[in-house]
């Protein structure tokens, strides 16, 4: 039971990895024994992140590979190069995410509209296929899906990223579904309002990060940190026989 949280040996890819959620996540996966690759849009940005990881678990433990979610060749050579260097791959995070428009859906533009579904589920969709035989084949695999509670209720403002999230809820079902027979597992996180940059409009006003504390049990925002914990429990053998889920971990909101 001591090594229910043991990742070692694993190779772990981690989109959006370069800040917030997703460098907390790849940072814990780190500690945890896994190999990590770094991943966002800018390769300075990974790097950055790859070599503190490197200094604190020791070289090799972590790549940069920039790749964009939007760029489908990107992600093909993202996953490519993975398996160059490590070898294998046996957890995807996909975490990386874009919001473009904030406003009711009544106003949104067709390409705003399409950019936020292609780049929150179809990208999503991409790397899944392109992964998942390899962890069918070993009949061992961890795909995790970072959502929001934002696809479990409507809103005025963020109503088309809310509906890319509550789309990814699915795929995570449907994958679980197709991919459940060979081992390989498909989970979302949907976290409330965390402090990290992507959100920072939404938590930068005090005035407005209070009026969000006062209907939070909790009465506060969570950290990325507090996120990442839950990537490292769906990638372990602690999931097992954990699939097709939505773990919500926001402070209490949607109780």
């Amino acid at each position: 039971m001591k090594n229910l949280f043991d990742l070692t040996g694993k190779v772990a890819i981690v989109t959006g990895s370069s800040r917030g959620i997703g460098k907390a996540s790849a940072e814990a996966l780190a500690a945890h024994g896994a190999k990590v690759v770094i991943s966002s849009r800018k390769q300075e940005a990974c790097d950055e992140v790859a070599a503190a990881i490197n200094a604190e678990h020791g070289d090799g433990t972590a790549i940069a590979i920039a790749a964009s979610i939007s760029d489908k060749a990107a992600l093909e050579r993202l996953v490519v190069e993975t398996r160059a260097a490590f070898g294998r791959i046996d957890i995807l995070v996909c975490n990386a995410a874009s919001n473009p428009y904030y406003g009711p859906l009544a106003g949104i533009e067709d390409d705003q509209f399409r950019k936020i579904l292609d780049n929150n589920v179809l990208s999503n969709h991409w790397l899944i296929q392109q992964v998942a035989p390899e962890m069918c084949e070993r009949k061992d695999g961890a795909i995790i899906i970072v959502s929001s509670i934002g696809g479990l209720r409507g809103s005025p403002v963020i109503g088309a990223y809310n509906v890319s999230k509550a789309a990814d809820f699915q795929l995570a079902r449907n994958y679980a579904v197709e991919y459940g027979p060979d081992n390989v597992r498909v989970n979302c996180i949907a976290p409330g309002l965390i402090r990290t940059d992507f959100a920072r409009a939404l938590w930068e006003d005090p005035e407005r990060e209070k009026q969000t504390n006062r209907s939070t049990p909790l009465r506060r925002i969570g950290e990325p940190h507090e996120i990442a914990g839950a990537v490292v429990y769906l990638a372990s053998p602690a999931a097992a026989f954990m699939t097709g889920q939505a773990m919500v971990i926001d402070g209490g909101v949607t109780i």
